[in-house]
């Protein structure tokens, strides 16, 4: 459908490269075959006009389509779970999309510079973003506890991140050019860690759960232990 509609466009475009010359020509010489040529001209632009919307508006909503994942009935479950409706879920997918593309981004970027990869592996910078948009996807309802991720440090480590790029690609550097790179690095290792950070704050709940569950466990083998003793101490009485 897409080919047709730009083999269309092609042929509109052609036949108004062919009609303009040919209007011009037959101006004050023949006013019926002008005429012709005229609105033959006009419905030709009208057309093509028409169809590059349509193509424009396709190729739009194909990307679109593209970035936001198909919503699978066991993600309208997972969703369901939570209590979300489906405005609540419709903000928390386009959240999300954004979100993945700019881990998409910034992962391209760690991987250009030198010092950008070493920053990378000193804070696992990837890491965290990945486990952190793992951990959000798993608990929707916690969306509004990963304000600071989402809205601050991520979109902030991918402008650093292409700034440093940007200026790194200088043909001709300077003092001032390489205390501008020291300064962007130094930034870039600071919101490294509060993603690392971010990522530490949302999953501690998950943490102190464990270690209340450990704690249980611990203390009904314990008490295991307890009552086993007893009755081996009874049997020697």
């Amino acid at each position: 459908m897409k080919q047709n509609k730009q083999s269309k466009l092609i042929k509109m475009l052609g036949a108004i490269v062919i009609l303009i010359p040919l209007t011009i020509i037959f101006d004050g010489h023949s006013p019926f075959i002008h005429t012709i040529l005229s609105v033959a001209l006009f419905f030709s632009i009208f057309f093509a006009v028409l169809l590059l919307i349509k193509t424009v508006f396709s190729q739009n909503k194909a990307s679109a389509k593209n970035e936001m994942p198909e919503l699978t009935k066991e993600k309208e479950a997972h969703y369901a779970e939570f209590g979300m409706n489906d405005k609540e879920i419709i903000f928390f997918r386009e959240t999300m999309a954004d979100a993945r593309k700019q881990i998409t981004t910034l992962e391209d970027n760690m991987q250009q510079v030198a010092k950008l990869k070493a920053i990378n592996l000193r804070y696992d910078t990837l890491k965290a973003s990945r486990a952190m948009f793992k951990e959000i996807v798993k608990e929707p309802n916690k969306l509004h506890q990963s304000d600071r991720f989402l809205y601050n440090h991520l979109p902030n480590l991918v402008e650093l991140t292409s700034k440093y790029i940007e200026i790194n690609n200088h043909e001709l550097k300077t003092k001032d050019t390489f205390d501008a790179l020291n300064q962007c690095a130094t930034a870039i290792e600071e919101v490294s860690q509060l993603i690392v950070k971010d990522y530490a704050d949302f999953v501690k709940d998950d943490l102190e759960d464990l270690d209340v569950e450990l704690s249980i466990a611990k203390q009904n083998i314990d008490r295991e232990k307890d009552i086993e003793e007893y009755k081996q101490e009874k049997e020697h009485i």
